[in-house]
């Protein structure tokens, strides 16, 4: 399994963006399933909010995490036993896109829109592997795609974090 931090400050477009890697992942095979951290309280799986989002978007699994707890909305849970479940929710996903957790250490992608907040929250020092962007300036060295390319970042994260033979 593997994770892969999607990072950029609040209302850049993470969800949006995270939305649309499930889709085109779940439709070349890749069995997805995202985690959220949020700063704040929330009321758990609202219709329209980020989990909720993400479960109609396809996603096996999703996982918010607060202060307060953690929320797991999964789909097409029916009676299964302890060891069972362990497995549909521990171990089941090939790929996990984590929304936030721009502090945790390892490799991040990051959102970062002109518009709305040019600067970005992370360095290539503290994990920065690429940028979803229309700033051109904010570290040349890394690989930058376009707000819209899809294809492009789920190719580069498929190439970056390879899934074991026969996953995806």
């Amino acid at each position: 399994m593997r994770i892969i931090p999607i990072v950029g400050h609040s209302g850049s477009g993470k969800t949006t963006l995270v939305e649309k890697l499930i889709r085109e992942l779940c439709a070349r095979g890749v069995k997805v399933a995202t985690i959220k951290h949020a700063h704040h309280q929330v009321q758990l799986d609202t219709p329209g909010k980020d989990s909720w989002r993400y479960t109609q978007a396809g996603a096996a699994l999703s996982m918010l995490v607060t202060g307060e707890g953690v929320q797991l909305v999964a789909t097409d849970v029916a009676e299964r036993g302890p060891l069972q479940l362990a497995q549909r929710f521990m171990g089941e996903a090939d790929l996990v896109l984590a929304e936030g957790f721009s502090l945790a250490p390892g490799a991040k992608i990051e959102v970062v829109r002109r518009a709305h907040n040019p600067t970005p929250r992370c360095t290539v020092e503290n994990g920065l592997v690429a940028l979803v962007t229309d700033v051109d300036e904010a570290f040349p060295q890394l690989p930058h795609f376009a707000l819209d390319d899809v294809g492009g970042i789920v190719e580069f994260i498929l190439f970056q974090f390879p899934l074991p033979l026969g996953e995806g």
